[in-house]
């Protein structure tokens, strides 16, 4: 019998959520606001949070500097295009780590790890000389491919933890039905782990939608997405944060949108397996 909880309890619980969950979301609403506000109102001291003469000139002034529709479609490109190329490679690893594992398994696991804990600046030289003589620079291919290598193994390890909660049994009564390897990923492994692809699938068109080092570090003009949109309004004569703001709202703005639609399956896929 589940356990009753007081109102009172449930009353101090919901305001400490929505008190942490508005800490952590007033960054966000602080660039919104600040992108509506003049240069001059924008660093004033003490700032202003609502009184204050509201303007769009700094929308209309980075839509008029900069092309905004390529640099978001750079960023469509490059978070998308690594991070179905990953599940492409690492969905057979990953079944192949959870169902066919040998001694080695959980050393190679921890060694993809591990990568991920050399700073990104350590590789930027090899890796900047190979796309330079591969003609790589500034495209939005050479960006693929190091977004997808760069976030694979988390890709690897997050489908190897849900693909670890589907009964071999069921793989297994696949396989007496005839089915082949290739069937039995495509049409019983991936049905079921869906809830933990679309989490996994989500969570890196974040982080390749956010990565920075590597964007500004290997486009200049071309292939350059958001991130590099908003480091262009970082210049020798200062920050000017009106329009660095507007700047960062455009950028995360169409991120934001797919987090809130997508929010209950990002959920879902995050507990998945959670619950016997």
């Amino acid at each position: 019998m589940a356990r009753a909880i007081s109102t009172r309890r449930k009353t101090v619980f919901t305001l400490v959520g929505w008190t942490i969950g508005f800490l952590i979301f007033f960054p966000i609403l602080w660039t919104f606001i600040t992108s509506f506000k003049s240069e001059g109102e924008a660093i004033a001291s003490p700032p202003s949070f609502l009184f204050f003469d509201w303007t769009t000139e700094n929308y209309t002034e980075v839509q008029t500097r900069s092309d905004y529709g390529r640099h978001v479609m750079n960023s469509v490109v490059i978070a998308f295009g690594s991070t179905f190329l990953g599940l492409l490679i690492a969905i057979p690893a990953a079944w192949s780590m959870a169902f066919a594992p040998t001694k080695r398994t959980k050393d190679v696991l921890m060694w993809m790890l591990s990568t991920k804990m050399l700073p990104p600046v350590g590789v930027l030289l090899p890796i900047y000389l190979m796309f330079r003589d591969f003609g790589l620079l500034d495209t939005r291919t050479g960006l693929v491919v190091v977004m997808t290598l760069i976030n694979l193994p988390i890709i690897v390890w997050m489908l190897y933890t849900y693909f670890k909660e589907i009964p071999g049994d069921i793989l297994e009564a696949a396989r007496m039905d005839g089915a082949s390897l290739a069937k039995e990923i495509v049409y019983v492994l991936t049905p079921m782990a869906i809830p933990g692809i679309a989490s996994t699938l989500l969570l890196n068109i974040i982080m390749a939608w956010n990565e920075a080092f590597w964007t500004l570090n290997l486009t200049a003009a071309k292939a350059a997405p958001l991130t590099a949109f908003i480091a262009s309004y970082s210049s020798p004569e200062g920050l000017f944060w009106a329009k660095l703001s507007a700047a960062s709202t455009l950028a995360i703005a169409p991120i934001l949108i797919i987090g809130w639609f997508s929010q209950k399956q990002l959920v879902r896929g995050l507990t998945f397996g959670a619950v016997k």
